[in-house]
């Protein structure tokens, strides 16, 4: 990892868009949501804020904060265990001012005013987890500070994703496309519905952290509580508002269909590396034995990770820690998630699995290419 930068202060807002994916949030929240065999969600931002030297990083957890706190413990696998810094986790009602779990990044960031008020550190790097992407935080802030910006705002072109705009509005679950002059944001859209290539953002923010405060401050007062729409839109004239267009992979995670497809996506060998080819993204470690292979099984173009014993036939799939495939099962086009076992004789096809189940023997599920069916944790089928 890079030598510490001092200078900012991460925090990262792990329930976004929790409202797109219902079947896989039930139990957990976007930002643990097991992805690319071995990692969760939150592994992407929170490692490529530590190896961009930010060594003070808080998590504003919501609600289903569990497993994500079982997921990051102390921090270690980060390097985050420290006497100064380090990881911070803060829970609904983190402080005494604090009156209701948030609905937006205002009222989230309104419950730890005080801790923004004494924080050291000159910036903020603010981001949501419903993408993965291996994002340089460092070459931003570098970016912010010498074009004298009062904040920066990351983004990227592309069409707007199908899951946004398919997604029932259900007054929480905004994304923002913007107007450009040159580097600078003139107009922010809210929840668009145009085709073709927009400036589309990431949630990714670089703030002065006084400024911040200062508008959090504010917003509190006015019973706002989503910072773009209600505090940032109205001044986005009397601010100094840069954009910071990043050009790298990234894949927003916005509907069940764009998480199989994401996945799905790491099987092809050129965004698998255009992901992981940069920074090292990094995850707890469970200590597994490796993969089994058995005699007599066929695997072919599969992401396994370590702890799963193959016996049958798996087929352009995505396997979890520890997922057992009996001899005569055969899997194809599935995400199976951790200690699943497929046993004897089974057949499935476009699933996304869950962890803790089990396929029964001789069973035979098939969802399809464009509808992929979800079976959830701990069933048995």
């Amino acid at each position: 990892m890079v030598k510490s930068n001092t200078s900012a202060l991460g925090i990262i807002f792990p329930n976004s868009y929790d409202v797109l994916v219902p079947e896989l949030v039930n139990v957990r929240l976007m930002a643990s949501i097991p992805f690319a065999s071995r990692y969760r969600i939150i592994d992407f931002i929170l490692s490529g804020m530590t190896n961009s030297g930010i060594g003070d990083i808080s998590v504003i957890v919501n609600k289903n904060y569990h497993s994500l706190m079982d997921h990051l413990g102390s921090g270690r696998e980060w390097d985050l265990v420290r006497k100064n810094g380090g990881l911070h986790i803060f829970p609904p009602f983190a402080e005494k001012a604090a009156t209701n779990s948030y609905v937006g990044r205002a009222s989230a960031l309104a419950n730890i005013l005080d801790f923004l008020r004494d924080a050291k550190e000159k910036y903020i790097i603010m981001s949501d987890t419903h993408m993965v992407v291996n994002f340089d935080f460092h070459a931003m802030l570098q970016t912010h500070i010498e074009t004298g910006a009062d904040m920066t705002l990351a983004y990227c072109e592309q069409p707007i994703p199908d899951g946004f705009i398919k997604a029932k509005n259900d007054g929480r679950s905004f994304y923002y496309t913007f107007d450009m002059e040159e580097d600078q944001i003139k107009k922010v859209y809210i929840n668009s519905k145009e085709d073709g290539v927009k400036n589309f953002s990431m949630n990714i923010f670089v703030i002065n952290r006084e400024l911040l405060v200062e508008m959090v401050d504010n917003a509190l007062l006015h019973g706002q509580a989503f910072f773009m729409r209600d505090v940032l839109m109205p001044q986005i004239n009397r601010l100094n508002v840069k954009g910071y267009k990043y050009t790298g992979y990234v894949g927003f995670i916005t509907d069940m269909k764009s998480y199989f497809d994401e996945n799905m996506k790491l099987l092809d060998d050129y965004n698998l590396d255009a992901l992981f080819a940069g920074s090292p993204v990094y995850t707890k470690i469970r200590g597994d034995h490796p993969t089994q292979y058995v005699n007599g099984s066929k695997v072919q173009n599969v992401m396994a990770a370590d702890g799963c014993i193959i016996e049958g036939e798996v087929e352009n799939s995505i396997l979890f820690r520890g997922v057992k495939i009996a001899k005569g099962a055969t899997v194809k086009n599935c995400i199976v998630m951790q200690d699943t076992v497929v046993e004897a004789g089974a057949n499935i096809e476009y699933l996304i699995v869950d962890k803790d189940v089990t396929i029964s023997a001789g069973k035979e599920m098939k969802g399809t290419d464009t509808f992929p069916v979800y079976i959830g944790k701990g069933q048995t089928v």
